[in-house]
Formats: structure tokens, sequence, C-alpha cells
């Protein structure tokens, strides 16, 4: 009879999957928005400002090489990537209230001018936002007065999320380069 309940419950187990009807591709199936709290008429559009602190110096480094440019070292230093855990704060000044932090990496993607591959999520730590994310990928072309990037992705109160940011150099220390950039985020959202 001990040998006949894992029979009984392998049985039970195929009977009830073949309950459930698969998706017709076999791997994905079309959902009914409302399941996932998706009401086309409550998107939102949000606008996000803040400063982004590349620390490249010091002893607590927030942007570190991980892959230095080829010993060929073009003009722009096609190759190189950073990876990145830079505060966003809401001042210029890094020491003001962090908002939160840009994690992901930057690399030099252009041989003709300096153009980073920009790869990271602004993951913020205060306020409403608080847990929610936003993905940022795209080709920043550093010397230009205001590059945009696409948002792609989010997270918490940014699902679904797609828009696009502005990023406008607020300071360049020459020496130490450490920067400041301004953000000015985008976004529709739900």
């Amino acid at each position: 009879m001990a040998t006949l309940a894992p029979i009984s419950s392998l049985l039970l187990l195929l009977l009830l999957s073949s309950a459930v009807p698969a998706p017709a591709s076999g791997f994905g199936t079309a959902l009914d928005r409302s399941l996932m709290g998706v009401d086309l008429g409550k998107e939102k559009l949000s606008h996000l400002r803040f400063y982004w602190h590349d620390v490249v110096s010091g002893p607590k480094p927030t942007s570190v090489p991980v892959v230095p440019p080829p010993s060929n070292a073009s003009a722009t230093a096609f190759g190189f990537v950073n990876m990145i855990d830079n505060p966003l704060t809401l001042l210029p000044d890094i020491g003001s209230e962090l908002v939160g932090r840009a994690q992901g990496l930057y690399s030099s993607a252009s041989q003709e001018e300096v153009a980073l591959l920009m790869i990271m999520n602004f993951a913020f730590v205060s306020g409403k936002y608080n847990g929610s994310g936003i993905t940022v990928l795209g080709r920043n072309p550093v010397f230009h007065k205001v590059r945009e990037m696409p948002v792609i992705a989010g997270t918490g109160l940014f699902r679904f999320a797609r828009g696009y940011a502005q990023a406008s150099t607020h300071t360049v220390d020459l020496k130490t380069h450490d920067a400041v950039v301004e953000y000015n985020v985008y976004v529709l959202h739900y």
C-alpha cells in the first residue's frame, strides 16, 4: 500500500497539469492587463531630476576600471570599461540628500569621438520611489551639451517604464577626472 502513494501522487499531478491549458507557443500566452494591475487609462508621466557623481579618484572611488583600453590606446580610450556604483543626489553637492545609486557600467564605444555606452540602473533609496528603479541603456557622447539616452525598463513603481534621460555635465575636475552630471529623466509608467 505504501508504494501506491507515490504513484497516486504522480497520477494526480499529471491530471492537474493537463487541466491547465498550455500556451499555444509552448512558452508564452496573452494576459489580461488587469491581472497585472495595468490600467491603460492610468499611465503616468514622471519627471525626475538628480545629480550623478562619477568619483574615479580618492580612497573610495564609485567608478572603477574593470577593462583598460587596449595598448594601442586610441584618443577616445576605445575599449575601456568602468563598473559604477555612483551616488545620485538631490543637489550637485555630493553631500546633499542621497536619492539613489546608479549601478552598472559604461564603456568607450567609439573610435571617432568620446562616446560612452551607458548600461545602468537608477536604484532609488528615498521618498516615494524608495525600492523602485529605472534602467537606462544608450549612447552618451560626453562632449555634447545635452545627451539623450532611452529608459528601457523599470521596477517597483516604474514597472513597464519607457522614456528618456537627458544628461548635462555640471562639473568635471580636470585633475581628478571626477564628474557631476545633471540627469533629467522623463518616464511613462503605471
